[in-house]
């Protein structure tokens, strides 16, 4: 089949106002707001849960077995743990990073009167006083504090300004859209990943009357703790592709170009076939792709399935350096994911027999047993040792 055209202005800007938005996880109301909007600007009907992950619908010919695709519109950040003696605030994590990347980071306190601005520091912050200390002092949490933008010299002045343990704390993106494609912002993981599937769903508008069955976008909102997508899908999905980031690093398949395909993640190995369908498709549309097995690493599919859906699931991914800190992207990856959702969706369904949660042997998947053919050729000899 031929991939469908991918509107990168669309694509970028979309990106842009999404990082504009803050959603640390469980400050996400305003983003699934955006995002709803989005959907019904688009007209692509969609239903929202008690705690606002989104599940949209592009109806297909058939119900079953449905495709489901998701990201998560959530990212990480910080909560007041403690208000200190000295007005500034002690602080822990919301989801997994570490505070080399919080140090300097500039920041939005939201409290219950109001929000404020401020700067994450680390405890000996001033080489002016401290020296060479500056150098010496150890890296965590326990080590940095936020230096409110206010009124703050002491804890009785931090909490007339309303601040009080248990308040959230956005980190600033600071994005940079550059003109060869490249993107660097924090939160890329996985805003990215939603402008991704709001491009491909664009795309596939004008011809969702080709879609085999009925396609679910899901876009969760707690991802970065845990919960992902366990509490959003419906029993006619059969699979699930999560769209998030992978890990450009040593010792690591990912790119910043193309599709990444993961293999597995820290969970296991993803679902044989349909990683493999999604392989062929990038080779049969021409799509740049490569793989990539994940150590260190869940996403919303992880979550899906330990919450007990009898799924197939796959992760596809955009090449992301320094995750889970300063970020960096390129947009032909982006692209290149759009291109392969478009292609995946409007495909056949491989296996009909997923309509159905419980079947028999009779249509049961096979995987290849058969041995490899090899042929030496005749110049192979065997040098015996000194």
């Amino acid at each position: 089949m031929t991939i469908l055209h991918i509107d990168l202005d669309y694509l970028a800007d979309t990106l842009e106002k999404l990082l504009s938005i803050p959603s640390p996880t469980s400050y996400t109301d305003n983003i699934v707001r955006h995002c709803g909007q989005e959907l019904d600007r688009l007209g692509v009907p969609f239903e929202v849960t008690r705690r606002g992950a989104i599940r949209a619908v592009l109806r297909g010919k058939k119900r079953r077995p449905a495709r489901a695709i998701a990201a998560h519109l959530d990212t990480l950040g910080a909560q007041v743990k403690q208000v200190k003696d000295n007005g500034r605030l002690g602080v822990v994590p919301v989801g997994s990073w570490s505070a080399r990347f919080a140090e300097g980071a500039r920041c939005t306190i939201f409290t219950e009167q109001g929000s404020y601005r401020g700067t994450i520091l680390p405890l000996k912050a001033s080489g002016h006083t401290y020296g060479e200390e500056v150098d010496e002092q150890p890296c965590g949490w326990e080590y940095v504090e936020v230096r409110v933008d206010a009124r703050s010299s002491n804890a009785d002045e931090a909490k007339k300004l309303g601040i009080d343990v248990g308040d959230i704390i956005s980190i600033d993106p600071q994005p940079e859209f550059l003109e060869n494609g490249f993107i660097c912002s924090r939160h890329l993981d996985d805003k990215a990943g939603v402008a991704v599937m709001l491009a491909a769903l664009q795309a596939l508008i004008p011809v969702k009357n080709k879609l085999p069955v009925d396609v679910y976008f899901l876009f969760t909102i707690e991802e970065e703790v845990g919960v992902g997508a366990s509490n959003i899908l419906t029993e006619d999905v059969a699979s699930l592709i999560a769209v998030d980031n992978g890990t450009t690093a040593p010792g690591q398949g990912s790119a910043e170009f193309g599709v990444t395909i993961a293999m597995a993640d820290h969970n296991g190995p993803f679902d044989y076939h349909l990683t493999r369908q999604l392989a062929r498709l990038c080779a049969d549309n021409d799509i740049f792709h490569q793989r990539d097995v994940f150590r260190h690493y869940r996403s919303d599919v992880a979550s899906a399935v330990e919450a007990g859906h009898d799924v197939r699931t796959a992760l596809i991914c955009f090449g992301i350096d320094a995750s889970h800190g300063w970020e960096r992207i390129h947009i032909h990856a982006l692209r290149s994911l759009a291109e392969l959702i478009t292609a995946y969706l409007l495909g056949p369904v491989k296996f009909t027999r997923d309509a159905e949660e419980i079947g028999t042997l009779k249509d049961f998947t096979r995987q290849p047993m058969a041995k490899a053919e090899q042929e030496l050729t005749s110049d192979v000899t065997l040098e015996e040792e000194d």
